[in-house]
């Protein structure tokens, strides 16, 4: 029976990760991977530590090879360590580790805090730890512990794509099962698919495969024409370039004789112009000094004449009311006699 063949071998794979855990412990193996070949079987084994794993010049891995020989009965076996690059995101190095330190006497709680946070960086969208048994200590009752956080898959053919690890830890109080479920941030689940993207990507795909299909044409070969043509006008700049340089030089004497004949005219016209500049100095610096003794000598004059105004104008009002004019005007005014009224009429008499 072709079943039987096959239990077989899941047993022999049981037993050798048992035998595996047992010797690379320190070195903190997680799994093996057993791909037979022709000529030899290779075994891959996964560690967090390699440098543990193979030993002082293989000598680990030497001893190693022999007693899988002979002991599981595997041709040509040949070991190939392998170095798990982010131990935070296997599932089953977090259990070996939570294990480890629940042994050496620590707090479930600061252990798995410090677990927790150290997964939340690297990324995973996911994340559940199971723990249960003897964790209220001595003359506690077993109990269940989960912490989680982020999305996880359980049930269905999307669970296949959650890793999972367990281990079990035996501190002297009692033991404690341990159960460990990451989502990488790699995995993609059906149910979480953006449809814009995925169109995107499959728009894309055609596009590349239509510019394989239809690629872009070449341009045809120069004819010998063309080619003469190129190089009689390559030749042409290489003598221009050449001859610049000659053109340049003449230019900068030229303009170096011209600077010189200017230096000295410009000389005589500046030692021409300042004498005059500093007679027209003096001249507005006599000025100056004459305008302002006129305008001293203006003011305290129009000074006086405002004063005489405002004393003229206070003897008119001081006039105006004084007694002596006021009897003045009542003597020139004449005296108003009444009439007498006759109730009679006019001709009363």
């Amino acid at each position: 029976m072709i079943e039987k063949i096959f239990i077989r071998q899941g047993l022999k794979k049981l037993e050798l990760d048992d035998y595996l855990a047992k010797e690379l412990d320190r070195a903190g193996f997680t799994k093996s991977e057993i791909m037979k070949t022709p000529l030899v079987t290779r075994i891959v084994v996964n560690v967090t530590r390699p440098g543990l794993a193979i030993g002082k010049s293989g000598s680990n891995i030497a001893q190693l090879t022999r007693t899988i020989e002979e002991r599981f009965g595997i041709d040509n076996p040949q070991l190939e360590i392998k170095e798990i690059e982010n131990a935070a995101l296997d599932s089953q190095a977090v259990a070996n580790k939570i294990k480890a330190l629940i042994e050496k006497g620590f707090s479930w709680r600061s252990v798995i805090f410090k677990i927790v946070t150290e997964i939340k960086a690297t990324g995973a969208p996911g994340l559940e730890i199971l723990l249960s048994g003897k964790l209220a200590g001595k003359g506690g009752r077993k109990r269940k512990q989960r912490i989680a956080y982020g999305y996880m898959k359980k049930v269905g053919e999307q669970a296949k794509l959650v890793d999972r690890g367990a281990a079990s830890a035996y501190p002297k109080v009692g033991a404690i099962g341990i159960k460990v479920s990451i989502v990488h941030p790699d995995t993609v689940f059906p149910d979480k698919v953006d449809i814009k993207e995925a169109i995107k990507k499959v728009e894309k795909l055609r596009e590349e495969a239509e510019a394989k299909e239809n690629p872009v044409e070449t341009p045809k070969e120069t004819s010998a024409e063309t080619k003469e043509e190129v190089k009689e006008t390559t030749e042409k700049t290489e003598a221009k370039e050449k001859a610049s340089p000659k053109k340049e030089t003449k230019e900068k004497e030229a303009v170096k004789k011209t600077e010189k004949k200017e230096k000295p005219k410009e000389e005589k016209a500046k030692k021409e112009v300042a004498p005059e500049a500093k007679e027209k100095k003096a001249e507005v610096k006599e000025e100056k000094p004459r305008e302002k003794k006129a305008e001293v000598k203006k003011e305290p004059e129009a000074k006086e004449a405002e004063k005489k105004e405002v004393k003229d104008e206070e003897k008119k009002d001081n006039a105006k009311d004084s007694p002596i004019e006021s009897k003045r005007k009542l003597d020139a005014e004449p005296p108003i006699v009444p009439q007498e009224q006759n109730p009679h009429g006019a001709s009363g008499e």
